[in-house]
């Protein structure tokens, strides 16, 4: 942890609306000697079968962050003051060349961790996730892993094509990225291309947490059932922005009715403090289909969930010290 902590700009002297717009308003990396974690952007969205326009989540949800405060009262942190957050920026990675976009964004998120810090992404389309894993693996080996998405996103190919947001993780069981039977995907619904599409994805070792059975057990079930999965192996979240229902994130590149509500899914990430988070992702924010920032405020929130877990992993609880909010 940095010996200098250098947090949030204060919205009693800086108005909300005003400043540069890095996520929740932290200091770049370059303006500080060490840090903890790494917010990262990924603007890009060449992977999509759909909707296109997630290269421009990461600005989307810098900008629906601004109103996110020092102090998370729900798990008794504070996720900018009791670990060193910076925003790195974005990845630039060419939008023509797939396998060379996943190489630059696993060389820059291998950067971060040979700092000795971890990565949070903002995407981006979920190709994003494969070269997160694939940084990961190198320093932690097989990882257990939490998918939360309306889609398995372990299909094989689209037109032949084996880099798409709906393969990461078809490509990261057969590189051994994370540890088989330590996986789960959470919010899955809609309509299959076959049953072998669940027969596929139950041999690469998932269990499958629908968003009918979020609603019939209800957040606490749900996240225990997670815990109880994944046990103390070093974990990676990842997080398509479409486990939400249309109402609550309608922009995104596959819509798919029946999703959680916001409140379900941060409540389930809350009742996932006490794993060990080494990375994160929230990705498929599409602002072009989004409404009075409605899915950028969803995922800004859910990153501030998750950036809260590392905060707690890290050993520091403010718990006990409730302070008014900036």
């Amino acid at each position: 942890m940095a010996d200098d902590i250098s947090g949030q700009l204060d919205a009693t002297k800086v108005p909300r609306y005003a400043g540069i717009a890095t996520f929740a308003r932290l200091p770049r990396l370059e303006d500080v000697a060490r840090y903890d974690v790494a917010i990262i952007g990924v603007p890009f969205d060449s992977g999509v079968t759909y909707r296109p326009g997630a290269r421009f989540g990461p600005a989307a949800i810098r900008e629906a962050s601004r109103l996110l405060r020092p102090y998370n009262p729900a798990l008794g942190v504070r996720p900018f003051d009791d670990q060193q957050v910076v925003d790195a920026g974005d990845v630039a990675a060419t939008p023509f060349d797939i396998p060379q976009a996943l190489a630059s964004i696993e060389q820059r998120l291998g950067a971060i961790l040979a700092d000795e810090a971890k990565f949070a992404v903002l995407g981006g389309d979920h190709t994003v996730a494969l070269p997160a894993l694939r940084a990961l693996h190198r320093q932690h080996g097989p990882v257990a892993l939490v998918h939360f998405d309306a889609h398995l996103d372990t299909w094989d190919t689209y037109f032949e094509a084996p880099y798409t947001h709906g393969t990461p993780f078809r490509r990261a069981f057969e590189e051994g990225l994370f540890q088989r039977d330590q996986c789960v995907h959470v919010g899955t619904r809609g309509s299959l291309y076959a049953p072998t599409d669940l027969a596929d994805d139950s041999a690469m070792g998932f269990e499958v947490i629908t968003a009918d059975e979020v609603g019939r057990a209800g957040v606490a079930d749900v996240a225990s059932r997670i815990r109880t999965r994944l046990g103390e192996r070093p974990t990676y979240i990842s997080l398509d922005i479409d486990v939400l229902d249309p109402a609550h994130a309608p922009g995104t590149g596959t819509p798919e009715a029946g999703g959680m509500s916001a409140r379900e899914l941060l409540g389930i990430l809350r009742g996932l403090e006490g794993l060990r988070l080494v990375g994160c992702d929230v990705v498929e924010v599409a602002p072009a289909y989004d409404h009075a920032e409605i899915t950028a405020v969803a995922a800004a929130n859910a990153m501030y969930e998750l950036l809260s877990i590392m905060a707690l992993d890290g050993g520091t609880r403010s718990g006990a010290e409730q302070e008014g909010s900036k």
